[in-house]
């Protein structure tokens, strides 16, 4: 209960600061960039090293995955079923296909499971849904988007020089090592920051304004992405006889809200902007109360 305290209040603190213009502009990308550059890094260092490699280990990556395709070929059926815009097709690839699996993900199904879980989902974090943002998103923003800036030409760059994906690569090459306790206590110092600063963080960015028009692709959006994705794991995990903490935290992971990135790069690339800020913003919290459901119909 009071992880679900932590997230609430976290999250109204960052909305009320925005509200009351109390810090700067500037202040969500300075924590991202905290947060991006300092906090996950540390975490993935600290519990990357636990993890057992095993079937287990590959289970976040295949849902992962086929749960990002499988919605992204759902979105592209409903887009053509309601002639949807360009732009709005693209917004809703974007946003009903990204999950918000870290800064999101992180508190939320530790507060049901226990920092056992946080492995998993760094690997469900890093090898999939950050994989898909840097490639599938990059193509998506430039593909629908006549006026984006976005190109294929830093990809990999970006990829191979990203802090977290960097640390993850050293923590895999880590596994089975123990720290001393000097080492476990800066990064615990350092990762225990990720929670409270991520959640006042979406608080600073949440936008709950909606058109009339926009309805039916936003409701389309959130149906896909809090309800039709997590089933989609969970019937993964029903065929393959999957019943393991990475099954669990990869169906929890799958029902995560709108990755804010995904969110901002919609708005960046001029995909229904005010769209995807709506959907980012219902959809964290909308995810309070469907991750429970979900989570209560599969431990």
């Amino acid at each position: 209960m009071e992880n679900f305290i932590l997230i609430i209040l976290a999250m109204s603190i960052g909305y009320i600061i925005n509200r009351l213009n109390i810090f700067s502009k500037d202040a969500p990308m300075i924590l991202n960039q905290f947060l991006i550059y300092i906090s996950l890094p540390a975490m993935i260092l600290l519990q990357i090293p636990k993890l057992d490699i095993s079937i287990e280990a590959i289970i976040p990556i295949i849902i992962s995955w086929t749960v990002m395709t499988l919605s992204a070929v759902i979105i592209l059926f409903l887009s053509k079923i309601f002639n949807f815009s360009k732009e709005v097709t693209g917004c809703l690839m974007l946003v009903a296909v990204l999950g918000n699996t870290s800064f999101i993900g992180i508190p939320i199904i530790t507060s049901y499971m226990g920092e056992s879980s946080i492995p998993y989902i760094l690997v469900y974090d890093q090898l999939g849904n950050f994989i898909a943002l840097a490639i599938y998103g990059t193509f998506i923003a430039s593909f629908y988007s006549s006026n984006s800036k976005v190109t294929f030409r830093l990809i990999t760059f970006k990829v191979l020089t990203f802090p977290p994906f960097i640390a993850l690569m050293v923590g895999l090459l880590l596994i089975g090592t123990e720290f001393n306790q000097v080492t476990i206590k800066v990064l615990s110092a350092f990762s225990s920051t990720i929670v409270p600063l991520a959640l006042v963080a979406v608080g600073l960015q949440l936008q709950l304004k909606l058109q009339k028009e926009e309805i039916k692709p936003f409701s389309i959006a959130l149906i896909v992405k809090l309800f039709i994705a997590p089933i989609i794991a969970i019937i993964i995990c029903k065929t393959f006889d999957w019943y393991n903490t990475a099954s669990i935290v990869s169906i929890m992971e799958a029902a995560m809200p709108t990755m804010i990135t995904a969110g901002a790069i919609a708005s960046m690339a001029g995909l229904a902007p005010k769209l995807s800020s709506a959907i980012v913003g219902y959809g964290t919290i909308i995810s309070l109360f469907t991750t429970g459901i979900f989570y209560t119909l599969i431990k």
